[in-house]
């Protein structure tokens, strides 16, 4: 199919006439896909609407190859990990369109990524190989062209120098880094930056115990002297990203979109600023699966915006037979 339509959508209209267009392609060229759709007697004769359209649960991508290409990966990206757990898998044929993706939605979101200097505070992903994330920061340091752009490991000391002397020449900053390690430089140094965007990817990585969200962007606040905290929502199995501006509220790109599905019933969805689990759409993600079922539960509002409120316990997963396909 023509991939630059998926990066042209404008309305709603579009984005579902390019849905069902994605859904029809790996319905014939994900043979993963292909068999959970039919299980479900899903198939494309049958699919009239996005919300018809089978969602497949993340947790394929820890014991099957979920690919809708016949080229050969150019890239995996696998998740993180506890010592014994399986991880998940992503096969990735065209690397390019990971980089159109989330070069797109950071200057849609943000403006041009040269005006930035970015600082990238990333531990625990750096510690491992195949992370998407550290791929994304990567690029976007290189493209920022910045001299001070880089990664900061055990640095910290001399990142909240940086952060100062950026900051008192009014330099565009923007500090990426994971919940714990940002937890890391508040409990050690009290700042007051003016020209800095601290967003947070999420997760404690086991290091600290996890805090609720308000906790933890209150603590972030405080510490760092900003009036709000930017989050970044996105996944191994996925190639978009969604970005919070503040209070958890998160705004995807033109051509991904959230359905909230019953906790109860996967197959149905929830009203309107109801709690559930969260379905993802990446169109994106044609060589992969764009229509994913994630562990992550949240709200959906009026406005196309949402909200992530947590993770389901293992124990409350429905339908999860489904995984001996």
């Amino acid at each position: 199919m023509d991939v630059s339509s998926i990066f042209t959508i404008q309305s709603q209209a579009d984005f579902d006439a390019v849905a069902l267009q994605v859904y029809r392609h790996q319905y014939r060229h994900n043979l993963v896909y292909k068999e959970f759709s039919d299980y479900l007697k899903k198939t494309p004769e049958k699919i009239t609407s996005v919300q018809e359209i089978p969602f497949l649960p993340i947790e394929f991508f820890k014991s099957k190859k979920v690919v809708s290409s016949t080229e050969k990966p150019e890239i995996l990206f696998t998740s993180s990990g506890t010592t014994g757990t399986l991880t998940s898998t992503h096969y990735v044929t065209d690397v390019a369109l990971y980089e159109k993706s989330y070069l797109k939605a950071f200057t849609h979101f943000y403006g041009a990524i040269d005006t930035y200097c970015i600082l990238a505070l990333l531990p625990s992903y750096l510690e491992r190989q195949g992370s998407s994330l550290i791929y994304m920061a990567d690029d976007l340091i290189k493209r920022s062209k910045h001299p001070e752009s880089g990664f900061y490991l055990d640095t910290i000391e001399l990142l909240v120098q940086k952060l100062r002397e950026l900051d008192e020449s009014n330099t565009k900053i923007l500090l990426i880094g994971v919940s714990f390690a940002l937890l890391d430089i508040v409990e050690k140094y009290k700042l007051d930056l003016k020209n800095v965007i601290i967003m947070e990817t999420g997760g404690m990585k086991g290091r600290r115990k996890e805090m609720i969200r308000e906790e933890l962007h209150e603590t972030l606040k405080e510490g760092f002297g900003v009036q709000k905290i930017h989050s970044e929502y996105g996944m191994t199995e996925l190639l978009s990203q969604a970005y919070s501006k503040g209070d958890g509220i998160f705004e995807a790109p033109a051509w991904m979109d959230v359905l909230i599905r019953d906790p109860e019933d996967a197959l149905s969805y929830q009203s309107t600023g109801k709690t559930g689990g969260v379905n993802v759409i990446d169109l994106a993600n044609l060589n992969s699966c764009s229509f994913i079922a994630t562990q992550d539960l949240g709200k959906k509002y009026d406005n196309n915006t949402f909200e992530i409120l947590g993770r389901f316990d293992h124990s409350d997963i429905r339908g999860c037979n489904l995984l001996v396909l």
